[in-house]
């Protein structure tokens, strides 16, 4: 599977998207202010996006990295060898919830997504001259977009793996349940994030700041040979949580961003 840079444009910016981030499910905007905020931020985005495929252990939670994909020193992966002698590393993904969602995966999508720097100028510039209801939408479009960018990146990969015979899981981010924010680092890395523009604070904030990481988890359908060619019905307790990603099924009860049910 070849490994590109993402640089597809962006249409139309969902405006429902955007005012359920801005919190607008009871507020009293004009829908006229909503869809100006959604038609500036669309000529002011730059989408892009990057991925690379990892080996993946389930039952370890480890990422597999060959020699051209290590991290680098201040990175907590440890270093090992494999069964053939080769020279790999290897990161251990921390918590139950990254480890839950990847049961029975034996590959794993890590992918980062931008929209670039010149949106958040706006909604800064937005801010000081006042336009307090305007910076605010401009800035829930900028979250939808970078979200919309993101689902059409996970469309394009899907397509990828069918190839392979593989199926897919939703995205799943550090900050996710109880997978720490500080493996931010090595994701970020391993997406080759830096290749698309992106850098993390050492507040382990994403710059630009309407960028996303995250890791898809890839399994072959059960009574369908896994990775290593052995049978097995891992596929079942894989696509058990390959369902989309749904707020009702999410523990961060107090989110801006949540649904409505």
């Amino acid at each position: 599977m070849t490994m590109p840079i993402y640089n597809s444009p962006i249409f139309a910016i969902d405006v429902a998207e955007a005012r359920r981030y801005a919190g607008l499910q009871k507020a009293d905007f004009s829908q006229q202010l909503i869809d100006d905020a959604c038609m500036e931020a669309q000529l002011l985005i730059q989408p892009k996006g990057i991925w690379q495929l990892y080996d993946y252990e389930s039952p370890r939670q480890l990422l597999l990295l060959n020699t051209e994909n290590t991290l680098s020193p201040q990175c907590t992966a440890r270093h090992c060898k494999d069964n053939t002698g080769t020279s790999t590393n290897r990161l251990a993904l921390q918590g139950d919830s990254i480890g839950k969602h990847l049961a029975g995966c034996c590959k794993v999508i890590v992918m980062a997504a931008t929209v670039g720097e010149a949106i958040e100028k706006q909604v800064t510039k937005s801010f000081e001259e006042g336009r307090y209801s305007f910076s605010v939408l401009l800035d829930a479009a900028a979250t939808a977009a970078v979200e919309q960018v993101a689902d059409a990146m996970e469309k394009t990969i899907h397509n990828e793996v069918k190839r392979l015979g593989l199926a897919m899981k939703w995205r799943f981010s550090p900050g996710y349940g109880d997978w720490p924010i500080q493996q931010q680092t090595e994701i970020l890395q391993l997406a080759g994030g830096s290749q698309i523009g992106i850098s993390l604070t050492e507040s382990l904030m994403l710059m630009p700041r309407k960028s996303i990481t995250a890791v898809i988890g890839l399994y072959y359908p059960d009574a369908v040979p896994n990775c290593n060619g052995s049978a097995r019905n891992s596929g079942i307790e894989a696509a058990a949580s390959a369902k989309k990603h749904d707020c009702r099924h999410c523990s961060k009860l107090d989110c801006p961003a949540r649904a409505s049910e």
